[in-house]
């Protein structure tokens, strides 16, 4: 069995690749059962989530053995007070005839690079062709990486990121500049989402962060955060000025706080979700349909994008 490391799986991936990895496996699909929660309960502190996401290739149209493969994941907020990331995991790939360990992936950062992709696709089907100014919401560990996947499918010219913490998010202003990206940081939320073309937030907020009001006509908005149903990152009035796209419908109406909590509210109804990745990939249904609609698409991550980029980090490290 292999081990590949963070540092592995970057040297086997890049975002324009992935970005088509994740496209084909949404067309082809997998089996991927919901994947499972667990709460941790801490007497001291925010209790942690347990997460395990299994996927197996569909042995009835797969040519060949295939794969299985899981990845076990805990999301801890009170990492971000002791300078780690909220997000820790690993991933197991297996033979998918024998069941027989292949390789051990990072699963943060395996983790990293699927969800910031998995946007990019969307944003390849929703954002305006001439989206040029990125908003970035959060300074976590995955907000460079929302920042290069997004450029690649736009070309993106300014990028501006706001945290709570100025300092965070100067340190991914950094990063990014030292990349050549012209990246600057900003105080005033509700200034940065109606200057964006696309709006990419990913915290673990639990109150709406991008307020629909302010949102300018033709604005692409990418949701990232609020994996349970107590999380929330926007607000009603986003919701019921956007058309709303998900990741997959089964775990967007069950799981994502956005979707969930606007569908309690009566903002949003199941039935007014245009479309997710399977239908956008496949053809099934349209994508932006004029310059001035606003479009925003709730990732809630799913089995399938570990599944994919697991596979393709091992044929990467292997040859």
């Amino acid at each position: 069995m292999l081990t590949i490391s963070a540092a592995d799986v970057d040297k086997s991936l890049t975002y324009e690749g992935l970005v088509e990895t994740l496209r084909e496996a949404f067309r082809a699909g997998a089996v991927q059962p919901v994947r499972h929660h667990h709460t941790i309960e801490r007497p001291r502190g925010s209790d942690s989530t347990l997460l395990l996401m299994p996927a197996w290739s569909d042995f009835a149209a797969e040519e060949g053995d295939g794969h299985i493969g899981v990845k076990i994941a805990a999301v801890s907020p009170d990492n971000n007070a002791i300078g780690k990331p909220a997000v820790m995991g690993v991933y197991l790939l297996m033979d998918g005839k024998t069941g027989e360990p292949q390789a051990l992936i990072d699963g943060q950062r395996l983790t990293l690079w699927r969800t910031a992709c998995a946007s990019a696709l969307a944003t390849s089907y929703l954002a305006r062709p001439d989206a040029e100014r990125l908003l970035v919401v959060g300074a976590g560990a995955l907000a460079s990486h929302l920042a290069r996947a997004h450029a690649s499918q736009r070309s993106i010219r300014e990028v501006r990121i706001w945290n709570r913490t100025p300092a965070n998010a100067e340190k991914v202003a950094e990063t990014l500049r030292a990349e050549g990206m012209d990246a600057n940081v900003v105080d005033d939320l509700d200034v940065a989402v109606g200057w964006a073309h696309i709006v990419t937030c990913a915290t673990l907020s639990t109150v709406p962060l991008v307020r629909g009001a302010v949102l300018s006509p033709g604005t692409h908005v990418d949701l990232v955060g609020a994996f349970s149903p107590t999380m929330r990152e926007s607000d009603d009035e986003a919701l019921y000025r956007a058309s709303v796209y998900v990741d997959t419908h089964a775990g967007a109406t069950k799981e994502a706080g956005d979707i969930v909590q606007g569908i309690k509210s009566g903002a949003l109804a199941p039935a007014d979700i245009k479309a997710d990745l399977f239908e956008l990939t496949r053809g099934e249904k349209p994508g932006r349909q004029s310059d001035d609609e606003i479009t925003l698409f709730k990732s809630v991550g799913a089995a399938i994008e570990d599944f994919a980029a697991g596979i393709a980090v091992y044929r990467a490290f292997k040859s």
